[in-house]
Formats: structure tokens, sequence, C-alpha cells
């Protein structure tokens, strides 16, 4: 699998709401269960799915500290996907003047959506 379908497989593993809450605060520093319990308001197991689906892909991993188990990031592109989607955008992208192969035509302004 080359760079570019890692990071696709990356995107769709993380592609959940509770998953990207999840790595949002482990960009903050390491995290215990306990710790996402509280701010995620669902239950242990659940919680422990999820993690266990990042970890299996490598996106996380943790330690061990006594009886607790300490997550932390491993894969550097999380914290590069977090901030995207953090940042805020007002309107679009603006359209062609023209196509760029034949040179012709112009946009009529209407984007269908």
């Amino acid at each position: 699998m080359d760079s570019f379908e890692k990071k696709i497989e990356i995107l769709k593993v993380i592609a959940h709401p509770t998953r990207i809450k999840i790595l949002d605060e482990l960009t903050k520093g390491v995290k215990c269960v306990s710790d996402f319990e509280e701010f995620l308001d669902i239950a242990q197991p659940n919680v422990s799915q999820h993690l266990s689906l990042l970890r299996a892909h490598k996106i996380i991993d943790y330690y061990v500290d006594g009886r607790l188990r300490c997550y932390f990031l491993v894969d550097p592109l999380i914290p590069e996907v977090i901030e995207a989607l953090k940042k805020e955008h007002e309107g679009s992208l603006p359209a062609p003047a023209c196509c760029p192969v034949t040179k012709k035509g112009k946009y009529p302004g209407n984007r269908k959506h």
C-alpha cells in the first residue's frame, strides 16, 4: 500500500464523530479511558471499542501505569487532520474563468448543489 492509499485508509478509520473527539483530545496530550468516558458521555465498553480500532490501525497506542491504560497519538497525520477540521471557511473557491484545456467557455455563475 503506498503512502496516499494509507492516508485514505486512515481517513476512513477516523471518520466517526466519537473517534474524531477522541483524537482531538489526544492532540492535547495523554489520556486514560476514564478521561474519555467523562467528556464523551458514553459507556466504557464503547470507548474501548473505538480505542481498539484506532490502535489496530496504528493511529494511537498506550502504555500501562498501574491499572490505567494511558493512550497517546502515534500517527503524525492526525494533528494536521484535526487542525484542518477546526478551520472555519467562508464562501467557496472562485469559479474558473474558462476551461483550462480549450480556453473557451464561461462559467455560467450558478453552481448546482
